[in-house]
């Protein structure tokens, strides 16, 4: 089988790459270069973000890996679709007052999708497209249906940021990492001679300030309490997220958290820890992947962050389409914009973008 591997530079698709030209597939490298090298972002803290000038660091270490492999590589640039896609859909969310999660954007639209796309157009036949997700997929006969399952390794698992990959993309794709721990890959580049074998993970989306992405000048409006009391003034409201508990500078008897937003009234709602707890959420822009759209409430297992343990919750569909989620116990900092994903029996479900908590 030919494959076509996407290549970060990082010890996961190295070892992806290395595990299927091991079992005699004909592998092919490819790396999606996302880096606009025309801006100028000022606040850039470091070199671990995946959006990142420093990209080139890591096509130099994918090229590098690719060579020890014996195996053809190629870069594509994809920045102008990651612009108009990812970077778009982040400062929208932003400046509405919520929390975008640029990962599952990025995942389904870019990396499962234009990424293998681009390759094509220029020239490349493959069967199969090949991350180093730590994540399962397969096809289910009874159910005529492509299914995500999660990673063996619940501390490494990304099934959450696939769950908006469609039927099409999950029918295309290869992820040989699901069975193994992130210690395994690791000793696995070692005794493969991977120069990669001990690089540290990527960390963040974009390790330096979101105002950099947003390009907007500062918006001060008021702290207010949820009654309406004026705590002090704030910048922009971008600069705050639902739960965060630091950068407000007020004193207060006890720790306040951000717990809203008044976009109308360019307002940042604070309270204490307690007013963070909520029992249910609506969402919106559903996908559904192991499962089709469910019509009637049924129970399963939800995150609403990915290194959340699962949490039993009540779905309930509702006629435009959303769904409720009623938690069986009560989630702190359920934050608009970030993601739900539903879980059973070890499968990813579905998920949608959180719309609005209850």
């Amino acid at each position: 089988m030919k494959v076509l591997v996407g290549m970060s530079g990082g010890v996961d698709s190295s070892v992806a790459a290395y595990l299927l030209k091991k079992a005699g597939h004909e592998v092919i490298g490819a790396t999606m270069s996302i880096w606009d090298k025309q801006n100028d972002f000022k606040n850039i803290t470091g070199n671990s973000g995946c959006f990142s000038p420093h990209q080139e660091e890591d096509i130099k270490a994918a090229r590098h890996i690719c060579q020890q492999l014996g195996i053809e590589y190629y870069v594509f640039d994809c920045s102008e679709s990651y612009r108009k896609i990812v970077l778009s859909n982040f400062k929208q969310e932003y400046l509405s007052g919520r929390t975008p999660n640029p990962c599952v954007i990025c995942n389904s639209t870019i990396k499962f999708d234009a990424l293998p796309q681009t390759a094509r157009l220029n020239g490349l036949v493959f069967d199969k497209f090949v991350t180093g997700h730590y994540a399962r997929v397969c096809f289910n006969e009874k159910v005529n249906r492509w299914q995500l399952g999660c990673g063996a390794d619940p501390k490494k698992d990304q099934s959450y940021f696939l769950y908006r990959l469609s039927q099409e993309q999950l029918s295309q794709v290869l992820m040989p990492l699901g069975d193994y721990d992130k210690a395994q890959i690791r000793d696995i580049a070692l005794e493969a001679g991977l120069e990669v074998a001990t690089k540290p993970d990527s960390q963040d989306f974009y390790s330096g300030s979101v105002n950099d992405i947003l390009q907007v000048p500062p918006q001060p409006g008021n702290f207010v309490t949820k009654e309406g009391k004026i705590l002090g003034q704030h910048n922009g409201i971008w600069n705050f997220t639902i739960g965060q508990r630091r950068g407000m500078g007020i004193s207060a008897e006890k720790p306040l958290y951000v717990i809203g937003f008044n976009v109308e009234k360019n307002e940042v709602v604070l309270g204490f820890d307690d007013d963070s707890l909520r029992k249910s959420l609506t969402t919106d822009h559903l996908c559904w992947l192991s499962v089709p759209r469910p019509e009637a409430p049924f129970r399963c297992l939800a995150k609403v962050r990915s290194t959340q343990q699962p949490t039993e919750v009540l779905v309930t569909p509702m006629e435009d389409g959303s769904v409720k989620v009623e938690f069986e116990n009560l989630q702190k900092a359920l934050a608009p914009g970030q993601s739900v994903v539903f879980y059973q029996d070890g499968l990813v479900l579905g998920g949608g973008i959180i719309d609005k908590d209850e």
